[in-house]
């Protein structure tokens, strides 16, 4: 299969101490929450094949979580319809390459997959703990949602190191706070080998190649709370360059910052 890359990655979570610092969060924009950028279309198509080819692997839903996921789905909307590049229709969208994608509100995160590049995750509150009641995860990177789905945050991450009692407290607590006018994102960053979008891997199977690779992979992390249900959105936009096409600034930065297995693990 062809890499499916951008050009240029527009965020270098590593060369800034404010971004390299865990766990790296910053006030989000909301202008800026959806990406379309130069690999839309290569991603949108995979995304399309996936969900009619591993639509279980991919995507999970809990019953209770369907408001939210439609509340999701017109946020999405209505942010996209101020968007140029996108025509939103009361039953159809034209996205920015030129293709079709269905609304329909009784399938929200179906839609999404065909509207957007960003993977979605739809935690809601139970107990102390935030759940994963939802999730659209087209190219999880070295994690299976089977996993996690239904499980709170500290079971979520329970294989991670680098996510000790005291981080758990700090994303609760985070998750607990965001407020729906003030999302928040982050990024981190990983090196692989295999350039391929879609790479799960299950817990019991630990990642082995933990250095080195020809492509730089980083994922934009959203942190969004939906104001009519209150359950929170962890939204996902993977970026992968090959390494010869960061500049040379942020190549310098990683060789004075190498990637290691807490700052990749420590977003996932």
């Amino acid at each position: 299969m062809t890499a499916i890359c951008q050009k240029s990655l527009p965020d270098a979570p590593w060369a800034q101490a404010q971004t390299r610092r865990l766990p790296g969060v910053q006030p989000l924009d909301p202008a800026t929450w959806i990406v379309v950028d130069d690999a839309y279309a290569s991603q949108m198509a995979e995304r399309t094949r996936l969900l009619a080819e591993s639509r279980s692997d991919v995507l999970q839903i809990q019953p209770d979580a369907l408001p939210a996921a439609r509340e999701l789905l017109r946020m999405v909307l209505a942010h996209l319809g101020a968007r140029d590049g996108f025509e939103i229709g009361a039953a159809n969208c034209t996205r920015p390459d030129g293709q079709t994608a269905v609304i329909d509100h009784g399938a929200p995160l179906e839609t999404l997959c065909h509207l957007v590049t960003e993977d979605f995750c739809i935690l809601q509150k139970r107990g102390t703990e935030h759940v994963l009641t939802a999730g659209l995860l087209c190219f999880p990177a070295s994690w299976t949602l089977a996993e996690k789905f239904g499980h709170p945050l500290m079971r979520i991450h329970a294989p991670v190191d680098s996510y000790t009692d005291n981080m758990a407290k700090r994303v609760q607590r985070l998750f607990d706070a965001v407020r729906a006018d003030r999302p928040l994102w982050r990024a981190n960053a990983m090196l692989y080998h295999d350039p391929t979008l879609f790479q799960p891997r299950p817990e019991a199977a630990p990642r082995t190649e933990r250095t080195g690779g020809d492509y730089l992979r980083s994922e934009r992390q959203c942190i969004l709370r939906l104001p009519v249900s209150d359950a929170v959105i962890f939204s996902i936009h993977t970026r992968q360059v090959a390494l010869g096409d960061l500049t040379p600034d942020q190549a310098e930065a990683l060789r004075r910052h190498p990637i290691d297995g807490a700052f990749e693990s420590a977003g996932a």
